[in-house]
């Protein structure tokens, strides 16, 4: 398929101003590791399972390289998806079927894709307003220790939620320049605390460290704990598919969207990752000590670990100030959650913006702003959306698990679909690649519906508050489903449009996304 004309990207209404480097941060700030090694280590220290949590990792990653070498290749074959990301290659992947009698799936199949996209895409943005919650009142309290009232960390996290909801507001232009900034300081603060880390064990050979080297670190140790790690892991890897939805906003979609989906995830996750995760795991020993116990106990019932690692290693190597070390490693994930907040705001309400624009959803979210060229009125609603779930979610962790699982739900619904999606787009098709357009997808749908099982299962059979928190995000998330195609019949009574089009009316079902229906051709990359 050819590339993107400058006429379609006018009609869009955006402006085509990222080149590989935009395209890559963007995604890059919503897989943040500096953000996510303090925000989810506690859980990841569960006891009987810890000592697996590297290699986790990198099986959580090989998985999402499945998924992104999807989107990759649903990015290179419709370069001229624009906003709308999984949601216009699913209709796409149907329309340009050989046989007309599939063309009546179109539209069910992009509205059941877009529509549970947004279990991910406007929750995501509020459970990281949570976390932000959690890691201000964290600083705050190092200085002001009765500070975290609920009626505090609710203001924290509205105040924050306008903030990113300003940044996006005018464009993605300002949003680039602010993950460029954001990514250079996780990455600073992270790379150092891995190296103090590492310098920590290594200049204090008297402690004793759970894992006993190096390689105990990087390799598994029981299959259950690894299984448990793997459902936790994976989602420290979500986002890289955010570039898809910047095709609008992109000099050269077809080229630069899928070298930026890979390369957001390889380096975050196959740099980045790997060596915190190991350096943290390194480090661990029964040194770290508080009332629930030593080394991954002490990082279990600690509510911020890693800034109780950090505190030792800065009294131990930087001449008694672990405090302070503390502290500034704590603003960096702040900052770096700014980054991920932004991202996934900004793939959320471009998605948003396509299905109004093709009145899949009010038209509404279908309009630009005048100066700005934004979908101005998604950000509004999102911003609004994401303060609310953050000030839910700060309050407890049984609500900050109940809307991270409606998230997580969300996520694993989205990368599964859009793996089958690009089967079928490749389906028939001449010199496709095997592993892109086979192997990839099949292996990403399997693991990511293995995975979603696997979060339930373990959420569940824990029993207690987690068997609950679980039971309620599954009914929201069945509650969502039944909505949506409940507005689909609503909107059939109202304007006679059917669920389902004619075999026959090929034209009129490809004109919503301008997608070229073919006459008994099949289209070739």
């Amino acid at each position: 398929m050819a590339t993107q004309t400058m006429n379609e990207k006018t009609s869009t209404g955006m402006k085509p101003t990222l080149g590989l480097t935009g395209l890559t941060i963007n995604a890059m700030a919503l897989i943040a590791p500096g953000a996510f090694l303090w925000t989810t280590y506690q859980l990841q220290a569960a006891p009987g399972s810890a000592m697996n949590m590297w290699f986790a990792v990198f099986v959580a990653t090989a998985i999402a390289l499945f998924t992104a070498t999807a989107y990759s290749a649903l990015a290179k074959r419709y370069p001229e998806a624009g906003a709308g990301s999984s949601y216009y290659f699913a209709e796409a992947s149907v329309l340009q079927r050989e046989e007309h009698r599939h063309f009546k799936f179109a539209r069910l199949s992009k509205f059941i894709v877009g529509w549970a996209s947004h279990l991910y895409y406007w929750v995501y943005p509020g459970v990281m307003v949570a976390f932000m919650g959690l890691v201000i009142t964290y600083i705050i309290q190092t200085f002001i220790p009765s500070f975290g009232s609920p009626l505090q960390e609710v203001l924290v996290c509205i105040g924050f939620a306008a903030v990113v909801g300003a940044i996006s507001y005018v464009g993605v232009t300002g949003t680039t320049m602010a993950n460029i900034v954001i990514n250079v300081i996780q990455i600073i603060a992270l790379v150092t605390f891995s190296i103090l880390a590492i310098a920590y064990r290594l200049t204090h050979p008297g402690v004793h460290y759970l894992h006993p080297s190096a390689l105990s670190v990087i390799t598994p140790h029981s299959l259950g704990g690894l299984i448990f790690q793997s459902t936790i892991a994976i989602l420290l890897v979500v986002g890289f598919e955010s570039a898809t939805a910047l095709a609008a906003e992109a000099k050269n979609p077809g080229r630069d969207i899928p070298r930026a989906v890979l390369l957001s995830l390889v380096v975050q996750a196959v740099i980045f990752y790997f060596l915190e995760y190991f350096a943290t795991n390194f480090f661990v020993n029964d040194a770290y000590k508080n009332s629930g116990g030593t080394g991954f106990a002490a990082a279990f019932s600690s509510g911020a670990p890693i800034g109780d690692m950090a505190q030792i290693i800065g009294n131990q190597l930087l001449g008694g100030y672990g405090t302070a070390f503390a502290t500034i490693l704590a603003a960096s994930v702040v900052i770096a959650l700014i980054g991920t907040a932004l991202s996934c705001l900004n793939t959320g309400v471009r998605v948003t913006y396509a299905m109004g624009k093709d009145t899949e959803l009010p038209v509404i979210f279908g309009f630009l702003h005048g100066k700005y060229r934004t979908p101005h009125v998604g950000v509004i609603v999102l911003t609004v959306i994401s303060a609310a779930i953050g000030s839910y979610g700060v309050l407890s962790v049984d609500r900050l698990t109940q809307v991270t699982l409606v998230s997580n739900i969300g996520t694993f619904l989205l990368y599964g679909m859009t793996c089958i999606v690009c089967l079928v787009a490749f389906a028939g098709v001449k010199k496709r690649s095997l592993y892109n357009s086979i192997i990839a997808p099949v292996m990403g749908a399997v693991l990511n519906v293995a995975m979603l099982i696997g979060v339930i299962y373990y959420s569940i059979v824990g029993g207690g508050s987690a068997q609950l928190d679980t039971i309620i995000a599954i009914g929201f998330s069945l509650v969502w489903l039944v909505v949506g195609f409940g507005y689909l019949y609503v909107r059939k009574l109202v304007t006679g449009e059917p669920i389902l089009h004619p075999e026959d009316h090929k034209e009129k079902i490809g004109a919503s996304t301008g997608v070229e229906v073919p006459d008994g051709v099949m289209a070739t990359e």
